[in-house]
Parts: C-alpha cells; sequence; structure tokens
C-alpha cells in the first residue's frame, strides 16, 4: 500500500489517555495515519466531515451522543468511510445496533493489539476501494448529468421516509403509494420501494408489472450505478414515479440481507429526493434496516384497539433504539367520526401527536386499488386526497426544519 494509498484514521473516546494509548500503538504501522482525534460524538461528525477518514474507531458510550448515532451521521456524511466501534460491552444488541448503523466491525474494549490492526487493515482497504469507487461514480454522473440522461440528477442526498404499521391491513401500501404521488414532480423526484420482500404488492397495487426486482440489486449491491438502477426499476406511466418492486416469488426474500438492503436504501439517496419505503409489519432485517436509513417514520394506525396497541409498543421500541421522536409522523387511517376513539385521545394516550387524520372513504380508495390509480391524482378535491396532500406537506415542511438544525448545529 503506497503513501497514497494510507488509511486516514479518526480516534474517537472522551478520555484521553484511551486515545494515546491506541494513537502509540497505531503509530508503528507504516499503513496507518491518525489524521484525527474526537472527544464526542459531534466533535467526531466534525472532524469526520473535513478529515473525510478510512476508518474511525469509535467508542460507544459517550458523553453527548452514542457512538451508534454518530456512526449514522458519519456514514451519511462521509459514506465510504468504516466505523469500528469499541465497547466495554460485548452485548449482542449493541452488536446489531451498530451493524444496522452502518459499523463495519465491533471490537470490545481492551481491544488485542493484533486484532485491532487487522480490523483497522480490513476496513481501510474496504474504504479506499469504496473512495475510489464513488470518485468514478461522481464522474460518470455529472457525465450522465451533462447528457441529460439522468434528468435533474441529486447532487444532495435524498431523504428516506417509511411508511410502517406493527399491525397489518392498515393502509400502509395505500399511504406509501399515494404519498409518493403527492411528493413527486421534476424538482423532487420520488422512488417507492417495496420492503415487503414476502408479499409486496406496491408494484400491482400501482398496475405495473416488471420481470426486474430488488433482487436483481441485492446482489449488485457492492456495485451500483445509474445503468443498473435503471434497468431494474419501473417507471410508474400515470405519474412518473419509479417502483422497486417487491420479488416475485415469497422464498426469493431469504436470498436479500439486511445489509444489502440498506446498501441499496443509501444508494438511491443519491439519485432521488423522496425514498417512499413501504414496509411489512413483521420487524425484518430489511425493515430494521430501512427503520434505521430514515429521516422520517410515518407511523400507521387505526381506530381499533390491537392497531393502537402495537403503535404503543412500537413506540416504546423507538424509545429503547433511541429514535427521535420528531422524526415519527403519527397518522391515523380510515378515521370515522361515527367511531368514539378519536384521534386527539389516541395521541394523548400514547404520548405521541397525530399529525395526519385519513378519513374513510371507501367509495374512492377501494375502486382506486383495484383499477392500480391512485385517488391522489383522480380525486385530489376529496377530503381523503385532501388528508394526503397535507401529509406530503408536513414531510416536507419536517423534512426542511430537520435540514435547518443539521446547519445550526454545525454553525
Amino acid at each position: 500500500m503506497g503513501e497514497d494509498n494510507q488509511i486516514r484514521v479518526i480516534l474517537v473516546d472522551d478520555i484521553a489517555e484511551t486515545r494515546e494509548n491506541i494513537r502509540k500503538i497505531l503509530q508503528f504501522t507504516a499503513e496507518i495515519e491518525v489524521v484525527g482525534v474526537a472527544r464526542t460524538g459531534r466533535e467526531a461528525i466534525d472532524i469526520a466531515k473535513e478529515e473525510k477518514p478510512h476508518v474511525v474507531l469509535m467508542d460507544i458510550n459517550m458523553p453527548d451522543m452514542d457512538g451508534i448515532k454518530a456512526t449514522e451521521a458519519i456514514r451519511e456524511a462521509v459514506p465510504f468511510t468504516q466505523v469500528i466501534i469499541l465497547s466495554v460491552q460485548g452485548d449482542v444488541n449493541y452488536m446489531r445496533r451498530a451493524m444496522l448503523a452502518g459499523a463495519r466491525d465491533f471490537l470490545t474494549k481492551p481491544p488485542m493489539v493484533d486484532d485491532l490492526i487487522s480490523a483497522i487493515l480490513r476496513a481501510g482497504k474496504l474504504a479506499i476501494e469504496e473512495e475510489e469507487k464513488e470518485a468514478t461514480r461522481y464522474h460518470a454522473q455529472q457525465s450522465e448529468l451533462g447528457s441529460g440522461r439522468l434528468g435533474k440528477f441529486q447532487l444532495t442526498y435524498g431523504k428516506v421516509i417509511v411508511v410502517y404499521s406493527p399491525k397489518g391491513g392498515v393502509g400502509c401500501t395505500t399511504i406509501a403509494t399515494n404519498l409518493a404521488v403527492a411528493l413527486h414532480n421534476e424538482e423532487t423526484p420520488v422512488v417507492i420501494v417495496d420492503c415487503n420482500l414476502q408479499f409486496g404488492d406496491v408494484s400491482v397495487v400501482l398496475n405495473e408489472r416488471s420481470k426486474n426486482s430488488i433482487i436483481d440489486l441485492a446482489s449488485r449491491a457492492n456495485e451500483l450505478d445509474p445503468d443498473i438502477i435503471e434497468e431494474v426499476l419501473v417507471t410508474h406511466a400515470a405519474s412518473g414515479i419509479k417502483i422497486l418492486a417487491a420479488p416475485s416469488r415469497p422464498e426469493y426474500a431469504e436470498d436479500i440481507t439486511g445489509e444489502q438492503f440498506r446498501k441499496i436504501i443509501q444508494y438511491l439517496r443519491k439519485l432521488y429526493s423522496y425514498i417512499i419505503i413501504d414496509t411489512a409489519s413483521g420487524l425484518t432485517d430489511a425493515v430494521l434496516a430501512s427503520i434505521d436509513a430514515s429521516q422520517i417514520i410515518i407511523l400507521i394506525a387505526t381506530q381499533d384497539i390491537p392497531a393502537i396497541n402495537n403503535a404503543r409498543l412500537f413506540l416504546d421500541l423507538a424509545d429503547v433504539l433511541e429514535i427521535d421522536r420528531r422524526t415519527i409522523l403519527f397518522t391515523m387511517n380510515r378515521v370515522d367520526k361515527r367511531i368514539p376513539i378519536t384521534p386527539e385521545a389516541v395521541g394523548e394516550n400514547l404520548k405521541q401527536e397525530v399529525v395526519s387524520v385519513i378519513p374513510f372513504d371507501e367509495r374512492i380508495v377501494v375502486p382506486s386499488i383495484n383499477r392500480g390509480v391512485p385517488f391522489i391524482a383522480t380525486a385530489k378535491t376529496k377530503p381523503v386526497a385532501k388528508a394526503i396532500l397535507s401529509l406530503a406537506e408536513t414531510v416536507r415542511q419536517r423534512v426542511t426544519e430537520m435540514a435547518q438544525e443539521e446547519i445550526e448545529e454545525v454553525q
């Protein structure tokens, strides 16, 4: 490995002695260069944005934010950077959360010297390869943009919007497809991803068929480019949104790992302003990867006790996973004013404001589903369509607020 390909490393730990001990260990390895040290998660994010390291050695426990949240932010800012989590706990749950956040490796503190150096060299080699691929893709994308083949190519990362309910049959797919159409225009292109890998029906609801599906991207998750994406995605003829369909057979879902799904979503963020993910109700690896990659979660419930109880369980889980509740847009679907369980009461009971109320209207919704034409396009003046348009506006507003907060944090 030549000097130009030295592995740039950042050390993140709130204990100065630990940082210094690791630095001394690494200084004897010629292939490794320590380019920065950080005491906090926020400091690590700032340094990573500036230094663009190949590897970050990240302590999981820090005073301002944990290493998992810092890992997510660093991976979003510098996608080729590989993060190695260091923890005094060898907890399986920590490991799972770390991997879903995009960590490359997980070592128990204090690590054995050989294990630490080997992990850095492995991660560094991968990061250098990813950095080179990213540079090649960028130049290719600029060429595509100049030729007009990709239309208004997104040069900033798009936002991942997960539509989820822990209770099946509450209308997630209907909301996801109509929301995708509502958010889509030339300035903000939208792709909808079917994350119900066994029994997804996004393409059915949109009346589009394709021989290709997400299974065709999974095996190439490490080598995606705009041409591969274009080949696999389906264009919804009526609206222009793109569709990444679920596998054609339930058993094919086993061939897609959570890590592959995460990489596909992260790449789609380079091409589209909004990535709408329609999820299954179970917390599969792909669903967890979606939630982990999301900027906004639209949590769906209806006016029945099982759906409300499941929403409560998910909110409790979100607290355990340290998901910021401001990123959760709690939505009540199929609301019937004749039913005494009101959205206001549900929101108060679950301590999560209901930000969107979508009325019950089977005369509009059921024919729309059966025809494969989103009602947002054919019945814009109806209350159910106005509710989706309002939800879309709430999503846009929340995205803008979050972007402003990020700018203020950096300043």
